[in-house]
């Protein structure tokens, strides 16, 4: 049977470090969507290791894992992760493979994210500039070059072809509708050159990897009885079709991407384990109603440490919303929550939830259709902090009973029990209630 760990919120929620911990259980760990933008972080050994687009049970010895053709990759940052991986003894030869039908990232993938983000001005979506939104265009588009095609002796031509197509995309963004320039830092020939040169050392790379008819193989693991556990990237608050649009990432993050996503069927799917935050945050641009623009805002980020793990910037961060919560759970099916970062509420003496939002003068536990047209105000309930260290404690019962108070609310007003507490960012730092 396959199982799922997803997002719940707008991302980075600490699904890396919740795989890691499930994937002794698990004898397959597939990435189903996403690509570079994700930043899964473990700890290995002590050491910080941010995963972009290997899958997080990586580092247990004798798991298979699988990157999905729903996932867009890039080969420059595979090959850097490969290394960074390899460093700590794993064999990748034994324990990676990759879906032939994935789509690639290419050089002028990157170029056309940039130029479309510069080109928005003050309606920028806060992209990661990894090329993602334009290989999934692509993709949808009919035009993309996949993992497969790199196998093709005509790969050169294939490239070539899309390359051009892209280029004249740039010069079309570099031109206004009155014949006017864009300015903007746009990609020039040179840094173009340069990233292509990486590319393609990249590429012969990737060539050596295990490419492997994806479908095939992952059916082939469930036939044989073996379990299964698909990682998620992002958030469910970022689905294409579901997110907080247009404000999403390109590709669907939620539970019925991992049958397109990896080539499964729908009953094959078990448990879908959703990760969220003892708070809230937010990465760039978009809806965000409980966000804090107060000390308290900046004191969760403080101590969450709450700066992007693939771009550095400082995420947005808020009370958790219950409402988005809720909706998300409704539409992954969710079977139990992993609430992560608790410790980091450790000192606060008040902690507010979100139970519903106030629009158009009238309260509401829905989901609006746009955000970003509405004016969304939170109604809050406030609960007691524990103002205790609660990364040293190591069971349920230890736990302070205002935590379990505060647990207890989650529980009932999503009717989805939150099944474990991660109370710190180490491997063992996590409690099951």
């Amino acid at each position: 049977m396959v199982d799922v760990i997803l997002g719940l919120q707008w991302g980075d929620e600490g699904k890396g470090k919740i795989v890691d911990y499930f994937a002794k259980d698990y004898d397959v760990i597939a990435r189903f969507q996403g690509g570079p933008n994700a930043g899964h972080t473990l700890y290995v050994n002590g050491e910080k290791v941010v995963l972009h687009q290997i899958p997080s049970g990586v580092f247990h010895k004798g798991k298979l894992n699988i990157i999905g053709n729903g996932v867009v990759l890039d080969p420059v940052t595979l090959k850097k992760e490969c290394d960074r991986v390899t460093a700590f003894g794993v064999n990748l030869q034994e324990n990676l493979f990759i879906a032939e039908r994935t789509h690639i990232i290419l050089p002028t993938h990157r170029a056309l994210d940039k130029a479309a983000e510069i080109s928005k001005g003050n309606e920028k979506i806060g992209s990661t500039l990894k090329g993602i939104g334009p290989t999934y265009m692509d993709k949808t588009g009919r035009n993309g070059l996949r993992v497969g095609d790199l196998l093709d002796e005509n790969f050169s031509t294939l490239y070539g072809k899309l390359k051009a197509k892209h280029l004249q995309l740039l010069n079309n963004y570099r031109t206004k509708e009155d014949g006017s320039i864009v300015e903007g830092d746009f990609v020039n020939e040179a840094e173009l050159e340069a990233w292509e040169k990486e590319f393609f050392a990249a590429v012969e790379f990737l060539k050596s990897l295990n490419i492997v008819n994806g479908e095939y193989f992952i059916n082939k693991q469930l036939a044989a009885g073996k379990q299964v556990l698909a990682e998620g990237a992002q958030g469910s608050m970022l689905d294409i079709d579901f997110g907080t649009f247009p404000f999403v990432t390109s590709s669907n993050t939620i539970s019925a991407g991992v049958c397109s996503g990896l080539g499964i069927a729908p009953q094959k799917i078990r448990d879908v384990i959703g990760i969220t935050k003892a708070y809230c945050t937010r990465v760039g641009s978009g809806p965000f109603p409980t966000e804090l623009h107060d000390e308290t805002g900046e004191k969760l980020r403080q101590i969450g440490g709450e700066f992007g793990a693939t771009t550095g910037r400082p995420r947005r961060c808020g009370w958790m919303d219950l409402v988005a919560l809720n909706f998300a759970c409704l539409i992954n099916g969710v079977t139990k929550i992993v609430m992560t970062k608790a410790d980091v509420l450790d000192d606060f003496s008040e902690l507010d939830l979100c139970v519903a939002y106030t629009i158009g003068g009238k309260e509401t536990k829905e989901i609006p259709f746009r955000f970003d047209r509405e004016e969304v105000a939170p109604v809050y309930n406030t609960f007691k902090g524990w103002n205790v260290t609660s990364s040293a404690i190591t069971s349920h019962e230890a736990l302070p009973q205002t935590m379990k108070d505060y647990v207890a609310f989650i529980d009932n007003y999503l009717g989805v029990k939150v099944a474990y507490v991660s109370n710190g960012p180490g491997r063992d730092q996590i409690i099951a209630l």
